[in-house]
């Protein structure tokens, strides 16, 4: 660790006291880490060719027609990119699908975009992060096989 110091205004620091509180976090210099990575990673993912995680949220009935077999060809078109998938039973016959995708940024985005876009998709969303701000790589190699 290197030690580093920061000039804030009173005001700035009273934001920032509070942002510690409300997130939980040990102390200001993790919030500030916290915050740099956070810059870091939507500076990384700028690149479309950087290497890029998702985690994808989809919300769906199970008895909608074929929404399972579109799902589940949507996933293996995209297969070099998803790494773990798990479904999770809701009640009244609602599903929950969690998808982690890896490759370059506009690959991930567009396995999203068309995971969420299956027909009987109630919500779908999706969150975009970069192993590069932890010192790590999805280890995603390409080019792709057809």
């Amino acid at each position: 660790m290197v030690r580093l110091g920061v000039s804030l205004e009173p005001d700035l620091l009273a934001l920032l006291d509070s942002w510690v509180r409300e997130r939980n976090s040990p102390s200001r210099s993790e919030a500030i880490r916290a915050l740099i990575r956070k810059e870091l990673a939507e500076h990384e993912l700028g690149d479309p060719n950087s290497d890029s995680v998702a985690s994808v949220l989809l919300i769906y009935r199970h008895d909608a027609p074929n929404v399972l077999k579109r799902l589940a060809a949507v996933e293996h078109r995209w297969g070099g990119h998803v790494r773990s998938s798990s479904h999770v039973h809701l009640q009244a016959g609602s599903c929950m699908q969690l998808i982690g995708l890896v490759g370059k940024r506009d690959e991930v985005v567009n396995a999203a975009e068309d995971l969420r876009g299956v027909k009987g998709i109630a919500f779908g969303r999706y969150s975009l992060g970069t192993p590069a701000v932890a010192g790590g790589s999805t280890g995603h190699e390409h080019p792709h096989r057809d």
